[in-house]
């Protein structure tokens, strides 16, 4: 075990969770139940009046027998859930019919993740899981463990000595977004996409009202409510000012209040070798992040985040090719400044190699290539408008958007390039985003240089970096430097006595 362990913890036996974990595992049933028969709680209320009072009974005695049946699939599944840790190995049996045994050597460990929801709170637990580079899932989930055994386990299985909460607070976190960070973070989100999400609840709730009062027999009176309010609301102009500018602060407060939840209290300190992320409100959530397990960092900005002089990183770690959700592996932390970011840097490589480097833009065939493609998707469109309505004025429309059409590909254009060093890589990319990804080249695992028949005439190709998190882009680069970056990227993997997973 490491030298600086201060536990009475060796996990050599096999440990059950808390016995307080029971209460977890079965609110995790339950809430799965609510999600999956929500549907069957609304109809049943909509048919209400038509259910008979033998009929309701056996309704009552069907959801006391799920209940009673969730309780005892937790009880049975917290028995059965055993782990310990040998020889450097997590090992873990668990299942109720299905038993299965799992091994996890701590090398392929890439972070672990310590939350806290509402109910862990309350009973004064911790969940953890442990995440591998090669599962398309979190392979190890353990529901509730006392804050002494967690901190333990944290400690053994990353080898990063963890300080209790008391002297984490005397030590000096790296970076620390305060609450005035997150309220700039906040402001200079995506509000269209909540806006989005916010209509979409809307539409959903207003259905869901609409089948309740259909079957109780008074959908006429949602219908003539809905109708006097849309005239009401059409035939007023301030009316539509005033519920536009309603939504647009619903959606901005709505943007706070998940930014302001999920990063609330955000704290990066920095072990020997692993970030240490703390963050969270109703759920509090602690990540160990090894550093030779991140693949490559991307900090992004829009217009907005970068006049109030804020940007967000995020680690980007080996993933599975197979994995339906990959914002699972991505970890950002947000609300950062310059001198900030350039300490993140600074602990993963050396950035300053970069800075004497040129800047390398695209050829000006991707300039063209993308204008053309541009006025193919417009006129495909305005084709298609024109021949189905026969209406000749949104050809005036196209006139006008031609102008910020240009506009955006030439800053699309500006924000593609490259810096390459002796062993870093920097690729610049975004449209009204941008984002600049940095990427240590021994850690490449395959190089692709592809080329279309239009290329060829332009001697240019597309450079494709295969990584272990995903694939990095450069495109139509001079077919001469593509192949000094090829040879520099292979020469680097060949010599690199650095571990990367």
């Amino acid at each position: 075990m490491p030298r600086f362990m201060n536990h009475n913890y060796s996990f050599s036996e096999f440990s059950r969770q808390s016995s307080k974990g029971v209460l977890v595992i079965y609110g995790d049933i339950l809430l799965k139940i609510v999600k999956q028969t929500w549907v069957l709680f609304f109809l049943f209320v909509s048919r209400i009046s038509e259910i008979s009072e033998v009929q309701s009974t056996y309704i009552y005695i069907g959801v006391f027998v799920v209940f009673m049946f969730s309780l005892g699939r937790a009880y049975f599944s917290y028995r059965n859930f055993k782990f310990k840790i040998v020889d450097h190995h997590f090992v873990l049996k668990k299942g109720i019919i299905k038993k299965t045994n799992t091994s996890i050597a701590f090398d392929r460990i890439q972070n672990i993740n310590f939350k806290q929801n509402l109910i862990q709170q309350f009973i004064n637990v911790y969940g953890v899981s442990i995440e591998t580079a090669g599962s398309n899932k979190t392979e190890i989930v353990i529901k509730a463990l006392s804050h002494s055994k967690a901190l333990a386990l944290k400690e053994l299985i990353s080898s990063v000595a963890v300080s209790s909460e008391t002297s984490q607070e005397q030590q000096k976190p790296l970076l620390k977004i305060k609450i005035g960070e997150l309220l700039k973070v906040s402001l200079t989100e995506n509000h269209f996409r909540s806006l989005l999400v916010l209509i979409a609840l809307l539409i959903g709730f207003f259905q869901q009202i609409e089948h309740v009062l259909e079957g109780l027999g008074r959908k006429e009176f949602l219908d003539d409510y809905l109708n006097q309010s849309t005239e009401a609301v059409l035939g007023s102009i301030l009316l539509i000012v005033v519920l536009f500018l309603g939504v647009v602060i619903v959606s901005i407060f709505s943007s706070f209040i998940r930014v302001f939840l999920r990063h609330f209290n955000l704290v990066l300190f920095v072990k020997k070798e692993a970030f240490e992320i703390n963050q969270g409100l109703l759920t509090k959530k602690s990540v160990v992040l090894k550093k030779q397990k991140v693949q490559s960092i991307t900090v992004s900005s829009n217009p907005f985040k970068r006049w109030v002089g804020i940007s967000y990183v995020v680690f980007k770690q080996a993933m599975s090719g197979k994995m339906k959700n990959k914002k699972d592996k991505v970890i950002k932390i947000v609300g950062c400044e310059h001198d900030q970011i350039n300490l993140i840097k600074n602990h993963l490589f050396d950035s300053g190699q970069l800075d004497a480097s040129q800047k390398h833009y695209t050829d000006s065939y991707y300039k063209t290539r993308i204008l053309f493609l541009t006025s193919i998707i417009l006129l495909v469109i305005n084709s298609s408008i024109f021949l189905i309505f026969d209406i000749l004025y949104v050809l005036y429309i196209t006139l006008l958007l031609l102008p910020l059409c240009y506009f955006l590909i030439h800053k699309k254009i500006k924000k593609t390039f490259y810096k390459i060093s002796t062993n870093l890589l920097l690729v610049g990319k975004g449209l009204v985003d941008t984002h600049h990804t940095y990427f240590q080249l021994f850690k490449v695992q395959n190089v692709t240089m592809k080329q279309t028949i239009f290329q060829q005439r332009r001697n240019v190709v597309d450079l494709i970096l295969q990584t272990a998190s995903g694939k990095i882009r450069i495109p139509c680069m001079p077919s001469k430097n593509a192949t000094e970056i090829y040879n520099h990227i292979l020469f680097n993997v060949e010599i690199s006595k650095q571990s990367w997973m």
